[in-house]
Formats: C-alpha cells, structure tokens, sequence
C-alpha cells in the first residue's frame, strides 16, 4: 500500500509542478512577470511560515549560518531563478520552458563537481553534462546571425533560471546549518519575495488594476501559490524522506509531460519535435550522471519486492 501511496503522491507532485508552467503563461496575459512571481510568493511564503511556526521547533533562523542559508535559498532558488523563469516564459512555450528547467538536476551535478571537490565527477557524469547542454541547444536552436531572436533570448532567460536554482542548491549544500527545510523554505520564499518586489520597482513594472477581477488572472496567482508552491513543497519534503534524492530528481523528466498535455488543451500550444529531441538528450544526460544512483537505487527496490514475496 505504501508503494502505492508513493507512486501517487510522486504523479500528484509532477503534475503540481508541470501545470505551474501553464498558469504561469496564462498569468502572463494579465500581470508583469517580476511582480506576478512577487505575488506568488508573498502568498506561498506566508503560508509555508505558518506550517512551519505549527511543526517544527525552530521555525525561524537563529545562527549566522541560518541567515546565510535563507539568504541564499531567497536570492537564487527564489528570486534568481523566478524573475529568469518568468520573464523568459513570455516569449516561449510552458512546455520548452519546463524541459529547460529539467536541465537543473544535471548542472546541480556539475556545480558540486566544482564546489565541493570531494564529489568527482567520472567520464561518464561529463559526457551527460554534456548530453544536457546539447539537448538545451536543440530546444534554443540559436541562430548565429541572430542571437538576439526573441524566442532564443526567451529560452537563454530560462536556461539562466535553472542555472540559478542548481548554483543555489549547491550553495546550500555548503553552508553548516541545521535549519529545518520547512523553515528554509518559508523564508527563501519571503525573502524572494521581497528582492523580486524591488527587481519589479526598479523595471517600474505596470500593472492593469482589471487583472484583480479577472477569474484567469485570480485563478492563475492562487493555484501557483497554494498548489504549486505551498502544497508542492509540502509533497516534496514527504517524497524526499520516503524516496531518497535520486528518485524525487526524477519528477523533474515527468512534470514536462503534464506541462505539454495541459499547455495544449489549455493554451493551444504544441511542442514540436526538436524540443522532444531536445528533452530525450537532457533526460539521458541525467541518467549518466546519476547512473550509480540510479543502479543503487533500482537494486534497493528489488531487494525490497523480493523480500516481499518470500
């Protein structure tokens, strides 16, 4: 029953997190990028402190090496990585946008090759960083004579956000503190929130006071903030004890799925084939990146089902 429960929490996560990209280019047509990601995490940021001001001691940060790492969490895998994402998904589909952003777990790999030396990275590990970045050029397909094409510079801003987010999770890694990651996240979110409030004060972004009233445009902010964000966080810490990092990684190559069914019944938009190919390449650069993982892992499982039926 538990593996059951797993399996469809883990579908519920990756659809969680594969629509966020759907409303985030349906929430476009109505609020500025920068201020609908502040908005966003204003209201996740709020609801994730009171979760964890309700389960865990420590619910704010206490040592120098706390702040750090909230500080961290709040300028890279909140801020930097949202106002690439949601400035590079105006010009581009959710759908090439969500498998840019599945190229995280593989620069998450190569950032701690380089950061933390004691993590060597094989031959093999190289050849799928590489793997990765082919598969991300495919999806731009840059034209030397035009560089600067809209729908390049799109994808380049999203490919700056999954940069952002693995830089910061590494960061993270390195920094010695033992802040709850329920608390990490709830003040990453808030401090995010508040950087990306001044990133939008400074591009004196507009916005249409009708979007306030607009069933989409309501309906888009809440289902980021209370579903994507507040409720996805929460799936993923209860997957990321049950499951282990290597196969929670692995939502990030089934999120894109639901990310292109959903974009295409709901927004019309169609994923082409050089950004399957694209993602196939990113999909298999993770697995020889992680391919140790990964064999320990599968070899765990069926320890456990044989166990099972002895």
């Amino acid at each position: 029953m538990s593996r059951y429960r797993n399996f469809g929490l883990f579908l519920t996560l990756a659809a969680a997190w594969g629509t966020a990209f759907v409303a985030i280019s349906a929430g476009l047509e109505y609020f500025p990028p920068v201020l609908f990601a502040a908005f966003r995490y204003d209201i996740a940021g709020l609801v994730m402190l009171a979760y964890a001001a309700v389960t865990v001691d420590d619910w704010y940060p206490r040592t120098r090496g706390e702040w750090a790492v909230a500080a961290v969490g709040a300028s890279l895998l909140i801020a930097a990585y949202h106002v690439f994402l949601f400035m590079g998904q105006l010009n581009t589909t959710a759908a090439a946008a969500a498998i840019l952003v599945s190229l995280s777990p593989i620069l998450t790999t190569g950032f701690s090759r380089v950061l933390l030396p004691s993590d060597a990275l094989s031959w093999a590990g190289i050849v799928g960083v590489v793997f990765g970045l082919f598969g991300v050029a495919i999806i731009v397909q840059p034209d030397p004579s035009n560089l600067f094409a809209t729908d390049a510079v799109a994808k380049a801003l999203v490919f700056c956000a999954a940069t952002a987010f693995a830089l910061g999770s590494v960061l993270t890694r390195r920094i010695e503190a033992t802040l709850p990651i329920e608390t990490m996240e709830a003040w990453s979110m808030l401090g995010g929130a508040i950087l990306m409030h001044l990133v939008s004060l400074g591009l004196r972004e507009p916005i249409d006071p009708a979007a306030w009233t607009d069933p989409q445009a309501i309906g888009a902010l809440a289902y980021l903030s209370l579903i994507a964000s507040a409720l996805g966080f929460l799936l993923y810490f209860d997957l990321l004890e049950r499951l282990g990092a290597v196969e929670i990684n692995m939502v990030s190559y089934v999120a894109p799925i639901f990310t292109a069914v959903v974009g295409w019944l709901y927004l019309d938009q169609v994923v082409d084939a050089t950004t399957v190919a694209g993602f196939g390449l990113i999909a298999l650069g993770f697995v020889l990146v992680k391919r140790q993982a990964i064999r320990d892992e599968f070899s765990h499982v069926w320890s456990l089902a044989a166990r099972s039926r002895e």
